[in-house]
């Protein structure tokens, strides 16, 4: 069983108005047409807001007609970001975006540590962005990669993703600078990734950094090789210390500022190795 962005679903989008809400559907037109997704404005209004349910359909009906594509509008009462996980495995979404304030950082939609809880509990791939500026193309796409065999679950998703937008992947692996014996216990791993991806006909580059802060140099690394996205796993609480722990990706998603798929690991029943 293969990790992939659904196909022929809905693809939903978060909104509370504010400039980062709006960026973020105008840049889910292209992956709306590559799956063939509607796209559904959601949004959540507390006890004491207006329903501003209007102006949401109002937005819809201007999506639409921007972007030839399917586009509906759904208000509910409640928590925005619990409502967005429920409302995303009640209508099977395929994929959920969400604009990210960078001022606030995540005021506009969450609490602090709201953010790894509405992550850990999406029922399918989310992309969380942060900039205002429209990336409707994709030249690079970056995937961190480590020892877990969740790092190798996301792979499919990122040949996928190459394959919509012809893009080259970068592969980076960060490890401790005096820990000689990761590097060298990874690279058959990226070797053989390197393979399966080149195999697909995707051009793939890989990089190995010796560094203890994981997030800022998978970012730092991305932003230098003109990184459109980044995808990872959403690990969490794993053991062995691994570089990629629940912590890094928490820390990925509040600190990119490109985009950042983050992907739930498949549940497992047995530890697997190798790809699938």
């Amino acid at each position: 069983k293969r990790m992939l962005i659904k196909e022929n679903q809905s693809i939903l989008i978060p909104i509370d108005f504010s400039k980062q809400s709006l960026v973020s559907i105008q840049q889910t037109y292209n992956l709306a047409k590559f799956t063939n997704s509607k796209i559904i404005l959601l949004h959540a209004f507390s006890g004491n807001e207006v329903d501003r349910k209007e102006e949401l359909e109002q937005l819809a009906a201007q999506t639409s007609k921007e972007s030839g594509l399917v586009v509906e509008a759904l208000s509910v009462k409640g928590d925005i970001y619990e409502q967005t996980d429920a409302k995303a495995k009640e209508l099977f979404c395929g994929l959920i975006i969400v604009g990210l304030d960078t001022q606030v950082r995540f005021r506009s939609f969450f609490g602090g540590n709201n953010v790894s809880k509405f992550l850990k509990n999406a029922p399918c791939p989310v992309i969380t962005m942060r900039s205002t500026d429209n990336r409707n193309s994709c030249k690079n796409i970056v995937m961190p990669f480590d020892l877990t065999p969740e790092s190798r679950e996301k792979v499919p998703i990122v040949v996928q993703l190459a394959h919509y937008y012809g893009a080259d992947i970068r592969i980076v692996s960060v490890f401790s600078p005096n820990d000689e014996k990761y590097e060298n216990l990874i690279l058959p791993y990226l070797n053989q990734v390197k393979k399966y991806i080149k195999e697909k006909g995707i051009n793939c580059t890989n990089k190995s950094i010796p560094s203890n802060n994981v997030a800022e140099s998978v970012v730092e690394y991305a932003n230098k090789v003109d990184g459109d996205l980044i995808i990872q796993m959403n690990k969490r609480d794993l053991s062995f210390g691994e570089m990629f722990g629940g912590a890094t990706s928490h820390k990925i998603v509040e600190i990119s500022n490109i985009p950042v798929l983050s992907i739930n690991p498949m549940i497992r029943e047995s530890i697997s190795s190798g790809i699938h």
